[in-house]
């Protein structure tokens, strides 16, 4: 296919999937079921990184995290107290345990008890200037883990640019924060990220479509892989390059 032909058909089926319907089989579902900013950022965030396997899995664990916090997540951050944690030590999702479960709530509450919202916690790294949200990325991560004791093995579950990582369900976890557009998907809560910043996730689904469309050629799935094909986007639409990850993901759905 011609470019001209790629892009129409990713217009096209992306304006299919950025609709309402797409919430209800979606993790994105998870955060939907909120109204309080907090409450927002803290599920968004957690259904984003516990977001492998099957969707109806990583629907069914948040459920049952949301359940552990009394559904509020944002108060219980703040306000837990030691023997509220004992419900938490059998919650597991993969690879992502009892150790990790822990530490998020640790960084939550350290963090929400001196910021109003998360956004600051990536935007503080990222400059006006900035072609991408990669310095945010580096700096979150560093930040995530710069409470004393941080247990080595949570570092797996937020990725970093310098370590390669596609950073696939923080660049995900953007999206769903910075994007603005009527569909309602995406929430567009924060306003010091630009859309043209973010980067789109590079999942299995994604990665193999834009592949069989020729827009992305490296074998890698790495950062510099999303970077790649993030380029491409931003050719098609250099405003909101990442409304494409509905087109290459639902594309990837239909086993195009």
């Amino acid at each position: 296919m011609k470019r001209t032909e790629v892009k129409a058909l990713l217009d096209l089926k992306a304006k299919e999937y950025n609709q309402p319907n797409f919430i209800k089989n979606d993790p994105i579902q998870i955060p939907h079921s909120f109204s309080k900013l907090q409450d927002i950022e803290i599920m968004g965030f957690w259904a984003a990184m516990l977001a492998w396997g099957q969707r109806i899995t990583i629907i069914n664990k948040c459920r049952e995290l949301i359940a552990l916090m009394d559904g509020a997540p944002h108060d219980f951050v703040l306000n837990h107290q030691e023997s509220d944690l004992k419900r938490m030590l059998h919650f597991k999702h993969r690879t992502f345990n009892t150790t990790d479960l822990l530490y998020f709530l640790a960084f939550f509450k350290d963090y929400y008890s001196k910021n109003h919202s998360l956004e600051n916690a990536f935007s503080k790294f990222i400059k006006p200037s900035d072609k991408t949200v990669e310095s945010g990325l580096i700096g979150f991560q560093q930040l995530f883990f710069s409470l004393e004791d941080a247990p080595a093995r949570t570092q797996k579950h937020i990725a970093t640019p310098l370590r390669k990582s596609a950073c696939k369900r923080l660049n995900m976890f953007l999206r769903w924060m910075v994007r603005k557009d009527e569909a309602g998907v995406d929430f567009g809560l924060w306003n010091d990220i630009k859309p043209s910043q973010l980067v789109c996730p590079l999942d299995v689904h994604v990665e193999r479509v834009a592949k069989k469309l020729r827009i992305l050629r490296r074998k890698q799935t790495d950062w510099q892989a999303a970077l790649e094909l993030n380029r491409v986007l931003k050719r098609f639409d250099s405003e909101d390059p990442v409304k494409y990850d509905f087109a290459l993901f639902g594309l990837g759905l239909e086993k195009f």
